[in-house]
């Protein structure tokens, strides 16, 4: 999926000040980071926007009520899904995602039941690169972490996975992607 913030920032707002004082005050926060821990509820987190920029409470409430839809599905990599099943091999997510988003997906985006599991953050209380939370998905699935690919679009995450025996792959294209495989 692509998340970018900026881009749905500009798509609601064209003043460019805005934009990025809203960035910083939503998505640069410390508290977007304790939702997708799932410490925080999405209700919280606004009261918190809110108290610490009130001249910006109506676009930090339309931004907020609009964040679901900022989450935007790859065409492109979600059609190298039924491939990967085809070949043999399961297919799991590890994804940083807050509680609220996680069920808007789950409802929202078929191409998920493709998936044999995964973890999103929100349940398990880390997020990448933390090393745990690679560990849970191993643990939960019984994985060996040496016969798995992980692929990712941020270099700390893939870093983080290799240091836990796992081979991983800085994700850019879906051809990329193919090719590799």
């Amino acid at each position: 999926m692509d998340f970018l913030p900026v881009a749905h920032l500009k798509s609601l707002y064209d003043d460019p000040v805005l934009v990025e004082k809203l960035n910083e005050t939503i998505f640069k926060s410390p508290d977007w980071l304790v939702m997708d821990h799932g410490m925080m509820s999405r209700n919280d987190t606004i009261q918190i926007f809110c108290e610490r920029e009130p001249d910006l409470k109506s676009e930090i409430l339309h931004v907020m009520q609009s964040v679901d839809s900022m989450f935007t599905p790859k065409p492109d990599s979600i059609s190298l899904l039924p491939e990967i099943k085809a070949a043999g091999h399961k297919l799991y997510y590890l994804s940083n995602m807050q509680n609220e988003i996680r069920d808007y997906l789950l409802v929202n985006h078929d191409y998920l039941k493709l998936f044999d599991g995964g973890v999103f953050s929100c349940d398990v209380k880390y997020i990448k690169p933390a090393p745990e939370i690679y560990r849970i998905l191993i643990n939960k699935y019984d994985l060996i972490p040496e016969e798995c690919l992980f692929f990712d679009d941020m270099p700390e995450n893939v870093a983080a996975a290799e240091k836990e025996g796992i081979k991983s792959i800085l994700f850019t294209t879906a051809d990329q992607i193919k090719d590799y495989l």
